[in-house]
């Protein structure tokens, strides 16, 4: 099952007096032109420089962007803005952060994961990966030899035995930065005894990937080119052996999942009417009587106590909700037997494979695939739908936790989009050298 182990990780200089919220950055495949260049405004020596050489995110660029992310990496370490540690360790890393009107504490650690091919061991993914995606990735880790930011992994930890662990004595945090509004600490373990107790319970535990597979698709292609290089097996502690990550517990009260709305375009001759004859004989269309403003609390604490698979829409022409109820959950066991219940059953899937394939592109799309936009936040939903350029927007439930654990077991991956994890993980709080 799961192998963990400590590194020396490369982090920014506590000497250099830099203020730490200037240097980190979120997951390079979230920002724009825009989002990069206020972060570099804020502090040259944001990471951004190095881990978003080229855009826009997930395409590839030339030889030279890579090159030159490379010079720009080389220069911080050379200058003493960034330094590697001295003993190899491992990272508690905690978020804290609002949402709604509670408070979370998100505990979780920094550490290697060895490598297995999906399917064949102990890390479990759930989302398709695309070849510029990941080619771009590769070029990057190719010319840094340095892995900038974290996979997002789950395990489960009923006990918090090893969040415990390693929390147990933690005083100040080494490094403290805001991103976003989330607050992320950091400190390190290097007692042997600690780090041994936590390799051995997590010997035990697949990990399930959360974010990042195109990132650990892309470690695992940079192993092979290794291997390749090295003319045979890498010896077991090569660097490309393993990749880091950010491990939580799946029990952690701090790990929220939010749901990604579609917005959807390109329709032609659409009302609710229609719709609700449409679907007619495979559910209920009914009307949801609240004021526009009212629509972030439909969506945050109304929606997510409804029946399986119900959605709400918002009608960007008319300014209404309403409310979509599948009279059999498990609709689509005819149009995708092949897929598990547990697939069939997700919301996600059957908003992809049944409201967007079956309804909405034949019906209402002239068979032509409708435009989509996403967003996970409940009070950009009506603003981003304005019966323009996006005329209707489907709204979704979280994908439940235990859908990850669920999957797995199956080999299959979810629709894209399945899951948003709030907040993003934060790149430059620590670095994971490749040499």
């Amino acid at each position: 099952m799961a192998q963990i182990r400590p590194f020396a990780g490369v982090r920014y200089s506590r000497t250099q007096g830099l203020d730490p919220s200037d240097l980190i950055a979120p997951p390079y495949d979230v920002l724009d032109e825009e989002g990069k260049r206020s972060l570099q405004a804020k502090q040259k020596h944001n990471i951004i420089t190095v881990d978003l050489p080229h855009l826009p995110a997930k395409t590839v660029g030339p030889d030279a962007a890579y090159a030159a992310a490379n010079d720009t990496l080389q220069g911080w370490l050379s200058s003493g803005i960034l330094v590697r540690d001295h003993k190899p360790a491992v990272y508690p890393y905690t978020q804290t952060y609002v949402h709604g009107e509670r408070t979370f504490h998100r505990r979780g650690m920094i550490a290697l994961v060895k490598l297995s091919p999906f399917g064949e061991g102990h890390v479990v993914p759930h989302e398709k990966t695309y070849a510029d995606a990941i080619e771009d990735r590769l070029k990057l880790t190719r010319a840094t030899r340095m892995q900038l930011s974290p996979i997002f992994g789950l395990f489960s930890d009923p006990k918090s035995q090893v969040t415990g662990l390693l929390y147990e004595d933690q005083g100040k945090p080494e490094m403290s930065a805001t991103l976003n509004g989330a607050q992320n600490d950091l400190w390190t373990v290097i007692d042997s005894k600690v780090e041994n107790a936590v390799i051995d319970l997590m010997g035990a535990r697949p990990i399930y990937i959360a974010d990042g597979h195109h990132r650990y698709t892309m470690a695992l292609q940079y192993q092979k080119e290794m291997i390749k290089a090295h003319g045979g097996p890498l010896p077991p502690a090569h660097p490309a052996n393993f990749c880091m990550f950010v491990l939580v517990g799946m029990q952690d009260d701090g790990l929220l999942i939010l749901p990604t709305h579609r917005l959807i375009s390109g329709l032609k001759g659409f009302d609710i009417e229609s719709l609700r004859k449409v679907l007619a004989p495979v559910a209920n269309v009914t009307d949801v009587n609240i004021d526009e403003d009212q629509l972030p609390h439909y969506i945050d604490n109304v929606l997510p106590k409804q029946a399986a698979a119900t959605f709400g829409l918002f009608d960007g022409r008319t300014r209404k909700t309403h409310q979509i109820t599948f009279i059999n959950p498990d609709v689509l066991k005819s149009v995708d037997p092949d897929h598990s219940p547990a697939w069939r059953q997700l919301d996600v899937a059957i908003v992809q494979r049944y409201l967007l394939d079956e309804v909405l592109k034949p019906k209402f799309a002239g068979g032509v695939e409708p435009g989509r936009g996403y967003t996970a936040y409940s009070k950009e939903v009506a603003g981003m739908t304005d019966g323009t350029k996006y005329q209707i927007a489907l709204l979704l439930k979280s994908t439940p936790l235990h859908a990850l654990e669920e999957l797995g077991k199956t080999n299959e991956v979810m629709p894209p989009k399945s899951t948003f994890f709030f907040p993003k993980l934060a790149t430059g709080m620590v670095m994971n050298p490749l040499y």
